[in-house]
Parts: structure tokens; C-alpha cells; sequence
């Protein structure tokens, strides 16, 4: 049972004292001081042992030289991503937290790393879940722990720190979620918008898993049965195309206030799962702050783009008051600290942000106007238009590739709009006599029909430089049989108008005087989210009380108090582990080249990393390829390939690991083939292969 000393420690590293000093903002001055930096650190690796008898692999980095019997809080990252490998992250990222008198455990999710047990079946799952309410109890009862447990974590560390704390577990006292959301169908990786999207990380993520424990990579029975023959979790996530049950498992949305645990919340402009901020200062039902800054999917003290600042100081001085009950102030601040993002040209790539920091109480801001703007006959953004029209559209399956970025994410640093607008109804205010900020989710709300049962819409607000420039600013997309009901979707009336209400994503911009606002409608964005299957032509109401028009919330000039954060601070390297090559700027498969029939309508888009990593016991390398097309005359026949390797050199072994995915579409239904193999020293040990077919929902 949980709680039962169940532990076997033994020291890897020799103590190394990590002395960094706090640097102050030049401007600003910061408010009562969290714990200073005051220890040393060492890494140790402890087994817990769960209720079932699977034992799950855990890395402590504990403090050295504190008294033989103190006791510290713990935090907890947990996670899928193979805790031995990632020592060379995790030393680093760590350093600042044990410094200032914390524990921090990492811990192999069941099936993953150096854990045992069989694969969880997906993300999040309830054997997941269990396990991690397990973990935290028995973080709570060793002999070097005060019983206080918070949780933190970037992308899947923040997700599950979020469902750990809507289930209460009694020793979890605070925890913070970095670039993670409370919405598994519409706003993570496998649908996005309630549109399918194919992900360089679902693919990746698979062949992973059926890799065993590092350094002695043992490839037994166990290991054979427990992962390399466990069915890939795409599979699963594809199937499930309606939001539903499945979905509802680890989601927060709708049951915010039920969440007590005090949480913290960062995001960044520039990653995909910033929604989730505004709603959880309105609606969660513990104590909340809520920070988002000019970043990617990064942390916030590494960041892309720049700025960055060093979080970790807001971190500790939240988890001070959480775990240590010392009064640093934070509760004292505002809720809110937001980066108002200036204009920048479009990416792909962005070095900095321009921009500046803002306290706000909280969410919703009393003094933001949602001010509507019309989209008129003559193509242009303003009052109401009192004579009605109707705007057409061909559907152009293969364009969209501007509206996603490298990266092809919401938020991304998106390419120069005007390829994709040129397909597209545009509509463009008049040069603004002054600047304008926007801060929150613009809607898009609008009365379309379609000439076919099946079809999307995108929705996109960009700034259109005097030069000609279009930077994109905010956007959503909206499967439109859904626009009853994600969970009860239904097949379109040919010809029949109904409303959509496209809440685009949270933004922040201020639009420069001079410049002008652009609202663009189309129906794809393609690679990004998968195309609907039929050729079309989709029509725009224009005019009177219910034609189209976009609500952006204004917020006007004020004086408003601003942070004073910390410059983003040293961290120390662990010997042994470097990384040989970054790959992409990212980190994911960006777009490297994209081909164009002009005769067949034939279109190709092709997404490459590459990467390595030097380890104590060998090197490491990866590499993906993916290849999107489709076709505009035939978009039913859309189709991804994906192929993956990941390469261990041993001092004498060679393993590889690779899989290949193909899946495809055509008007009924989609067909999923995949195969995993592994090799030693280039023979091949063992290939296994799944291959099923389903249909299109509706």
C-alpha cells in the first residue's frame, strides 16, 4: 500500500555545490524573497514499489549539506519520456529548486523508461492516473520528506499535474502546469479545433515507447511483450474522432471549480495550448496565477523566441508559500502577468518578441470592449453594411501552409499570410489613426452554407504592415459538422446556411498606427489539420444585423503596475551528457520543402528532424521524415507517410529502432498501417505490424 518504505537508493553522482546568484531586473525591485540558494545537490535512484507490484523507476535529486535529518518538500515531474536519457535536461532544470531546499523526483511512467509494467494504454489514462496518486503518497512518507508534494511540468508533465490535482490527492498541496491545457480533444495535438491533426510527435512518440531502459537496453520476453508488441496509442487516438467519454477522462474544462489544489499557470504566444489561462483565472476553484510570455513549447528560462525570464524564482517563491507556509508575497500580486506583444514582420522564424510585461487582477479585464467589425461587401472591415450579398469561395484543399508555421501549430510563428489569403475572402479595415491592443479571444461570427455534406471553416485575424506584409495574429478553424455538437456530430445540408460562432485563439497584439486589420476566411489548413473530402464551393452571408463580422477585445490605454521578473539565470551541465546536434530550430519536423502540380492539383509537403545526443554509455541519434499530400481536385485522397529511426551505439552493441506509418483517406474512411522493427547490430530481431480501417465520423 501506499505510504510502506518501499525504497532502494543508491547514490550515481558526487556531490556537486550549484551556487548561482539572484540577478535583479534592472527597474524593478522583486517582493519578499523566496528561499535563497543554500545547497548542493545530488542525484540518487529510488524504485516505489506500487500496490500491483510493478516497481516505476524514480531519479531523486536531493540537497547535500543540510543537517543528516532534515527534511524537505518534494516536486514531482511525471512522465513517459525516459527519465535516464533526459538527465542531461533534468540536472540542469532541477539545480534551482534543490538549491533553495526541495527535493525534486523524476519519475518513469508504468511502461515507459526504466519502469516496469506493461505500456499505459494512452495519454492520461485512469492506470496512469492511479499510479501517480501512489507516487505522491509514497513522496509524502519518506524519512526525508516534510509530507508537502507539489507537482510541475511542461507539455505532458503539465497536463498530468492538472488531473493529479483535480483528483485531490491529500498530499499534493500546489502545482504548476507550463504550456499544458485542461481540453484533450479540441485543443491538444490529435484534433485540433475538432479537426484531425497529425502530429511529428504521435509518431515519434509511438516507436519510443517500445524502446527498453537505458543503459542496458535488456530486450526479453518481458520487454517484447510489455512494449515492443503493445498496439501504438495513434491508433487509438485516431479512432476517437468525436468529442465524448473518452475525451472527458482527464479533461478540466467544464469542471475548473472543482479543482481546489492552488494552481499556477505559464504559457506562451507562440505554443499551442495557451487557451487554457483565461479559463482557469475565471473559472478554477482554488487559488490560481497565470502567467504568458512571448514563448513557444519551451520553458520560459530557455526561451523561443526571446525574451525569456527565469520562472523558476516565481516558481519557488509559489511553492515557498504552498509547501514551506512561508509568506513571500505572491499572493499579494496580482493574478496575472501578460506579455503585450508589439508588431513583428512574419516567420517562419522570430529571434525576439518586441513587446512589454503587465500585471492584470485577473480574468475577465472589467475594462476591455469587445468591439465588432463588420465584413462588407466591398471587402472591407467596419460598420454594419446595410446592403446584404452573398461571398463565394472554392475550396482549395492545399493551401494553408502560411496560417501553421514550421512547427504547424496554432501560435506558431506563422509564414507571411498573403499565400494563403489569396485564397481566401479578405476583408481589411482602413489604416488605423492610432494604435490598437487586442488581448483575449476574438470571435468570428458567421452564416456560411456549403454545396457538400462535409466541410471546415478558418477563420484568421492578421496585421497588414503598409509594406504589404501580412503577419497573422490570431485564428481558429471549426469543423463544421459540428456546429450543433462536437460530440453529436452530423452530416451538412447541401446548400442550407447555419451560424458559427469561431472563437479564435487567445492573443495578445497591438496594431500600429498606420497599419490595418485584416479578417480572412477560407476552408483550409492543410498540412495542419486534415482536409474535408469533397470538392466544394462554400458561401459568406455579407450584410445587416446577422451578416459576418469579427468582435475583437479592444483594451484601451492605461497605466497598469509591471512585473519585476528575474533574467533567466546560469544553470549547471552534467558531465557526460551532450547534445551532438539540436536538429531543427524547434526541435520537431518543420516543413523543409513543398511541391506543386499545377496540372494535377498534386500537392506535397515534407517535414524532416534530425538529432543526437552523447550519453555516458553511447550515443544517441534520431531522425524523422513526413510526408504530407494531398490533392485539390481530389481531397478525399489525402494521405501522411511517416518514417522514423532512433540509433543507440554501445560500446559493443548497435540498436535501432524504426517504424513506418502510413495513413490515408479516402470519402468513406481512413486506413492506418504501421510497423515497428528492431534490430542489433543491423539484424533484425523482431517486426510486428498493425493494419486496420475505419470510417469517417460522421
Amino acid at each position: 500500500m501506499p505510504g510502506n518504505e518501499r525504497s532502494s537508493v543508491t547514490a550515481l553522482s558526487e556531490k556537486l555545490l550549484l551556487l548561482l546568484p539572484l540577478l535583479l531586473l534592472a527597474g524593478g525591485a522583486v517582493a519578499a524573497g523566496p528561499s535563497a540558494a543554500q545547497y548542493g545537490m545530488e542525484l540518487q535512484e529510488a524504485t516505489i514499489v506500487l500496490p500491483d507490484g510493478v516497481r516505476l523507476a524514480a531519479d531523486l535529486y536531493r540537497p547535500t549539506g543540510a543537517a543528516t535529518d532534515a527534511k524537505f518538500p518534494v516536486l514531482l515531474e511525471y512522465l513517459p519520456y525516459r527519465k535516464t536519457e533526459a538527465r542531461g535536461r533534468n540536472w540542469p532544470l532541477y539545480s534551482y529548486f534543490v538549491q533553495r531546499g526541495y527535493v525534486v523526483a523524476r519519475v518513469d511512467i508504468r511502461g515507459t523508461g526504466n519502469s516496469e509494467g506493461t505500456l499505459v494504454p494512452y495519454e492520461y489514462s485512469d492506470i496512469e492516473l492511479d499510479d501517480g496518486e501512489d507516487v505522491i503518497a509514497w513522496l509524502a512518507q519518506q524519512p526525508w520528506s516534510t509530507g508537502a508534494v507539489g507537482m510541475f511540468g511542461i507539455s505532458w508533465g503539465g497536463f498530468n499535474a492538472i488531473q493529479l490535482a483535480g483528483r485531490q490527492p491529500p498530499a499534493l498541496r500546489a502545482f504548476i502546469a507550463v504550456d499544458a491545457t485542461d481540453d484533450l480533444y479540441q485543443e491538444d495535438v490529435h484534433y485540433m479545433d475538432g479537426i484531425m491533426h497529425l502530429d511529428s510527435w504521435e509518431m515519434s512518440q509511438d516507436l519510443d515507447n517500445a524502446r527498453p531502459g537505458a543503459p542496458g537496453y535488456v530486450m526479453d520476453d518481458a520487454y517484447f511483450r510489455d512494449r515492443f508488441d503493445t498496439p501504438p496509442w495513434m491508433l487509438t487516438w485516431k479512432r476517437e474522432q468525436r468529442d465524448g467519454p473518452f475525451w472527458d477522462r482527464a479533461s478540466w474544462r467544464d469542471r475548473q471549480q472543482k479543482i481546489t489544489v492552488p494552481g499556477f499557470y505559464i504559457g506562451g504566444w507562440y505554443d499551442g495550448y495557451r487557451d487554457v489561462i483565461p479559463r482557469v483565472l475565471e473559472h478554477a476553484g482554488g487559488p490560481v496565477k497565470a502567467m504568458i510570455g512571448p514563448w513557444s513549447h519551451a520553458w520560459p528560462h530557455e526561451p523561443y523566441p526571446k525574451p525569456g525570464m527565469e520562472w523558476r524564482h516565481e516558481a519557488v517563491r509559489w511553492f515557498d508559500h504552498w509547501l514551506k507556509g512561508a509568506d513571500t508575497g505572491i499572493l499579494r500580486e496580482p493574478r496575472f502577468a501578460v506579455y503585450v506583444r508589439d508588431w513583428h514582420p512574419p516567420g517562419p522564424y522570430l529571434d525576439t518578441a518586441p513587446g512589454h510585461w503587465r500585471w492584470e487582477d485577473g480574468w475577465p479585464i472589467a475594462r476591455i470592449e469587445q468591439r465588432p467589425l463588420s465584413l462588407r461587401n466591398d471587402h472591407t472591415l467596419g460598420d454594419v453594411d446595410a446592403a446584404r450579398a452573398t461571398h463565394r469561395l472554392r475550396y482549395v484543399p492545399g493551401i494553408g501552409i502560411e496560417a501553421g508555421g514550421p512547427v504547424m501549430w496554432w501560435g506558431d510563428v506563422a509564414h507571411d499570410q498573403r499565400p494563403t489569403d489569396a485564397f481566401s475572402l479578405v476583408y481589411d479595415s482602413a489604416p488605423l489613426t492610432a494604435d490598437l491592443e487586442i488581448l483575449g479571444l476574438p470571435r468570428a461570427l458567421l452564416r456560411v452554407s456549403a454545396d457538400a455534406p462535409r466541410a471546415n471553416w478558418f477563420a484568421r485575424i492578421s496585421d497588414v504592415a503598409p509594406d504589404g506584409t501580412v503577419t497573422q495574429v490570431a485564428g481558429a478553424g471549426f469543423n463544421g459538422n459540428h456546429w450543433r455538437s462536437a460530440r453529436a456530430p452530423e452530416l451538412l445540408t447541401p446548400g442550407k446556411e447555419f451560424p458559427l460562432d469561431i472563437e479564435m485563439h487567445f492573443t495578445s497584439w497591438v496594431f500600429p498606427q498606420g497599419h490595418r486589420i485584416r479578417v480572412a476566411v477560407n476552408n483550409s489548413q492543410w498540412p495542419m489539420l486534415w482536409p474535408s473530402p469533397h470538392p466544394m464551393t462554400t458561401t459568406l452571408a455579407i450584410g445587416g444585423p446577422d451578416g459576418a463580422r469579427v468582435i475583437l477585445p479592444v483594451v484601451p490605454k492605461s497605466s497598469r503596475p509591471v512585473p519585476a521578473f528575474l533574467p533567466p539565470a546560469a544553470s549547471p551541465a552534467l558531465p557526460g551528457f551532450e547534445p551532438l546536434d539540436n536538429g531543427t530550430p524547434s526541435g520537431y519536423g518543420e516543413i523543409s520543402e513543398v511541391r506543386r502540380n499545377p496540372q494535377t492539383g498534386a500537392v506535397t509537403a515534407v517535414a524532416t528532424n534530425t538529432g543526437s545526443e552523447r550519453h555516458p554509455w553511447g550515443i544517441e541519434r534520431y531522425e524523422e521524415r513526413i510526408e504530407h499530400s494531398t490533392s485539390d481536385a481530389h481531397p478525399a485522397n489525402t494521405s501522411m507517410t511517416g518514417t522514423h529511426r532512433m540509433e543507440v551505439d554501445l560500446p559493443e552493441r548497435r540498436l535501432r529502432w524504426e517504424a513506418d506509418l502510413v495513413f490515408r483517406s479516402d470519402l468513406t474512411g481512413y486506413d492506418y498501417e504501421y510497423v515497428r522493427r528492431v534490430y542489433e547490430n543491423d539484424k533484425l530481431l523482431r517486426e510486428k505490424r498493425w493494419t486496420q480501417r475505419f470510417p469517417r465520423d460522421p
